[in-house]
């Protein structure tokens, strides 16, 4: 399995780990809001369809690093499905009123193991697709980190060589519908 991340549509980012069970473990790292302070961002998170969602980014929380007097950037949603211990879809913005994107994480048992899948839609921008793939792919592999009992990287500089990695990875964007052949 590769870590990083695929273009799965023109405006979506699919990225898979095999990360150490059980199930529940995992789901309590996405959902625990304490647990996710550890790997993603704190905030709220109501677990029912229509619960509202929030995100508080600090990373100096997450790795040392930074001031640790920076506002903190958040992200806003709602719960649209909620299935655990194997699915969470919520709606992701970043101005707390209309969603900008959603995000999907499906979890599935493999032996001891647990395959995360976490998919972005509804990106605007090809920058925007960059910028999400390399945020997620840096906070998966603090998750891992800590599902492993590890010290994770320090997200910063991991952060700008993902950038530079998904950068010329991802294909070009194109949100333009294909036209139909002419007949």
């Amino acid at each position: 399995m590769n870590d990083y991340g695929e273009a799965v549509e023109s405006a979506s980012i699919r990225i898979e780990r095999l990360l150490p069970g059980p199930i529940e473990r995992v789901w309590a790292y996405i959902t625990d809001v304490d647990k996710r302070a550890t790997w993603l961002a704190g905030g709220k998170l109501e677990p029912h369809v229509g619960g509202r969602t929030e995100h508080v980014f600090r990373i100096h929380e997450l790795t040392g690093e930074g001031d640790p007097h920076q506002i903190a950037d958040r992200r806003h949603g709602q719960v649209l499905d909620w299935d655990p211990p194997r699915l969470l879809r919520h709606t992701w913005s970043s101005t707390g009123e209309d969603a900008d994107s959603e995000v999907t994480f499906t979890l599935e048992s493999i032996d001891d193991k647990v395959r995360l899948i976490v998919t972005h839609r509804r990106l605007p921008t090809r920058d925007e697709m960059i910028s999400i793939a390399s945020g997620w792919h840096a906070h998966l592999d603090i998750l891992q980190a800590r599902l492993e009992h590890l010290t994770p990287e320090q997200f910063w500089p991991k952060l700008h060589a993902l950038q530079s990695d998904y950068e010329t990875m991802l294909p070009p964007f194109d949100l333009a519908p294909t036209p139909p052949p002419e007949t």
